[in-house]
């Protein structure tokens, strides 16, 4: 790939999502692009460049979707998931007793395989909670993915990585050569179209937040200005979650790290950060 080429499409990719692409990455630019090209009729990425500099807007889109679409799975690294339901909901159902709600954002969801491990969750445990509204919602700038995510069928390479038989079994049914999500797991999840670079504020106010493996695609005003628009949605004792190779460490103001939780953070909008066995 021409270097002015290679400029000309780190350059859109930067303004439409964050994502910030170095040079020792232009292999991943060809190995995601080329599918592209051959699914529009292209010779090649010379032809695709071209026409994408005529701004062809369903192209740029395209293009975007294609590269910023990235690898999830269910129950991703456990811990996250296990300290949810052992230290998080137990201190969320103890604190919104009153009334008797939540909400949950999962940022950058992909195929769906994070928000539905949490909506089984909350389904094992649905007995600590009877008549409590709870809400899942999932957002992903690919209008692509958003589909696999909410028709619930996944491989069985899909689901042979990090799912428990017993939920397995429990939540999903064979269908064909794919596995289908159970129907009542589905609804407990609300699939959004959004780009992270946009107000998040429609979105509404969430009580914990999964921003997992995400800033780490953006540079950091980028990654500031995110987490500082999460902040803005979080009541004082909401729980944000980042990835593991992930923090906000010299990054952003807006979170601190609640202590002995890695990768758990707290809302920094005073001093001090209580633990997790104070405050969800």
């Amino acid at each position: 790939m021409k270097p002015e080429d290679f400029d000309y499409i780190s350059k859109l990719l930067k303004d439409k999502s964050g994502l910030v692409l170095t040079k020792d990455k232009s292999y991943l630019l060809e190995s995601r692009l080329m599918p592209l090209a051959r699914k529009r009729g292209f010779k090649g990425l010379d032809d695709l460049i071209g026409q994408l500099r005529r701004r062809d807007m369903a192209l740029e889109k395209e293009i975007t979707e294609a590269m910023t679409t990235n690898e999830s799975f269910f129950f991703r690294d456990s811990k996250p998931f296990d300290q949810f339901r052992q230290v998080v909901l137990p201190n969320i159902l103890k604190t919104r007793a009153s009334k008797r709600s939540f909400r949950i954002w999962c940022a950058a969801a992909s195929s769906g395989q994070e928000p539905y491990s949490l909506a089984m969750i909350l389904k094992e445990e649905a007995a600590k909670f009877p008549g409590w509204r709870i809400e899942i919602v999932a957002t992903d700038l690919s209008s692509d993915i958003l589909k696999k995510a909410r028709a619930g069928l996944y491989s069985q390479f899909e689901v042979q990585r990090g799912m428990p038989m017993q939920l397995l079994v429990k939540y999903f049914k064979k269908k064909d050569e794919v596995w289908e999500i159970d129907p009542t797991i589905r609804s407990m999840v609300q699939f959004k179209e959004w780009n992270l670079l946009e107000s998040l504020a429609p979105l509404g106010q969430f009580d914990v937040v999964y921003c997992r493996n995400v800033l780490i695609y953006f540079d950091q005003p980028t990654k500031s200005k995110v987490l500082e628009a999460a902040q803005k949605l979080m009541p004082d004792d909401g729980v944000l979650y980042l990835g593991g190779a992930e923090t906000v460490l010299g990054v952003s103001q807006a979170f601190k790290p609640i202590p002995g939780q890695r990768g758990v953070y707290a809302v920094n909008r005073k001093e001090g950060v209580a633990s997790l066995g104070q405050q969800a």
